[in-house]
């Protein structure tokens, strides 16, 4: 994820919580975005870590009340101009309940008073503290007003309790944090489905035949769709395990079972979302529908077993040889209903030329409105970078080698060509 918040500046709130130290571990990966940090912190949070511990990784100095400076922008009100993002992690109750009522009683809260634009919540509190009525009533009321919450955990506290209340994993507020800076209106609340990885075809309950796709391109095309906004299912065999816990994945094996959740997954796409768009006259909110899209980058098996069996085969059984009998399988893409979605392919070829035109002749042949060449003989199965060639019925885009994630963001920006 290098370079993927690059130019964005970010305020960290710290208010004064034991899960501080894991802001820590959030600024680390905003820096490691490219993203530019600072840090503004309660009294109380001082008495967990000291501002020393935030100026040695942010390289920038830290808002306190003994910091505070007109002379220079180290103060609440030029901090909120400077900032392009303001996320406080941890947010104890007490900060949250503040905050839902107007009070700004430390530079943390008039920062955050004084802020108009996005602001990011992740609450960490004994769980009676945050299931509190009062507590869950600002909750609500911040949602209302431009604020996102990034839901605790639920699991032992540092009181001993057992319940929600832990701060969410450091990624999930990373990933929240990224999408509020990222997200595209093209994208925002469209439903996508996205189909990854090779399929798993059983010969018995312990042999089976598949192949080398890794299922990292479907991964981060859904990581990159859900950053821009997008309403996403990934449906694959092989799925990464550092996507946002709130992206809706699938777990499946074989092809029939891939077809199955697909035919449902576009059929729940096709009801689209709902999202407001103004008028012309900017008075009436007239409701509109985003088109879906599908993105089928599975590697579906040309082939399956004639006779799959249940148990294992035994070798003794088989004897010297074995002629394994395999059958054609159906053609998924070919076969789904793609009215009404923008349907993009995926294409893997060894041969440069040969596989362009084999991508030309998939475009048309499957009714598609674009697919994606990807030349495996230079980007090998399992890569983390990758090249592809877009292909569209009247364009032809190349989008350089770069990291799976670069290239699926690109690839989201340059397909918007399909219109809507």
């Amino acid at each position: 994820m290098q370079n993927l918040l690059e130019g964005k500046n970010i305020v960290i709130g710290v208010s004064g919580s034991i899960s501080i130290y894991k802001s820590l571990e959030l600024i680390r990966l905003f820096i490691k975005s490219g993203a530019k940090v600072r840090v503004v912190m309660s009294e109380s949070a001082k008495e967990f870590i000291t501002p020393l511990t935030f100026e040695s990784l942010t390289r920038k100095k830290v808002l306190h009340k003994e910091s505070e400076s007109w002379a220079d922008d180290n103060n609440h009100i030029d901090l909120g101009k400077w900032a392009d993002l303001v996320v406080i992690a941890p947010a104890t109750a007490n900060t949250i309940n503040k905050i839902s009522n107007g009070i700004a009683d430390n530079l943390l809260l008039s920062l955050v008073l004084a802020y108009k634009k996005q602001k990011i919540i992740a609450p960490a509190a004994n769980t009676n503290m945050y299931k509190n009525p009062l507590t869950q009533t600002s909750l609500k009321m911040l949602k209302l007003t431009n604020f996102d919450i990034v839901n605790p955990q639920n699991k032992m506290l540092a009181c001993g309790d057992v319940g929600d209340g832990a701060l969410a994993e450091v990624e999930d507020i990373f990933y929240a944090s990224a999408k509020a800076l990222l997200k595209d209106e093209y994208w925002s609340n469209r439903r996508v489905v996205v189909s990854g990885g090779g399929t798993i075809e059983r010969i018995d309950d312990v042999r089976y035949i598949s192949n080398f796709s890794s299922g990292k391109m479907a991964s981060s095309l859904s990581l990159a769709l859900y950053l821009k906004g997008a309403d996403v299912c990934l449906i694959g065999s092989k799925i990464s395990d550092k996507l946002p816990s709130d992206l809706y994945t699938i777990k499946v094996e074989s092809s029939k079972e891939l077809k199955e959740y697909l035919v449902d997954a576009i059929r729940v796409a096709k009801k689209g979302v709902l999202t407001k768009a103004t008028l012309m006259d900017d008075s009436v909110p007239e409701l509109i529908q985003k088109k879906p899209y599908l993105f089928m980058a599975a590697a579906v098996s040309d082939y399956v077993p004639k006779y799959p069996q249940s148990g294992k085969l035994k070798k003794s059984s088989i004897g010297e040889e074995w002629n394994l009998e395999l059958v054609k399988n159906e053609d998924i893409l070919g076969s789904l209903d793609k009215s009404e979605v923008y349907s993009v392919g995926f294409k893997a070829e060894t041969d440069s030329q040969k596989g362009l035109e084999n991508a030309k002749r998939m475009l048309k042949e499957k009714n598609l409105d674009a697919v994606c060449f990807n030349d495996v003989s230079k980007n090998s199965f399992g890569s983390d970078e990758n090249e592809i060639v877009l292909l569209t019925k009247d364009k032809k885009i190349d989008l350089p080698k770069s990291d799976k994630l670069s290239l699926s963001l690109n690839l989201l920006d340059k397909i918007k060509i399909l219109g809507d």
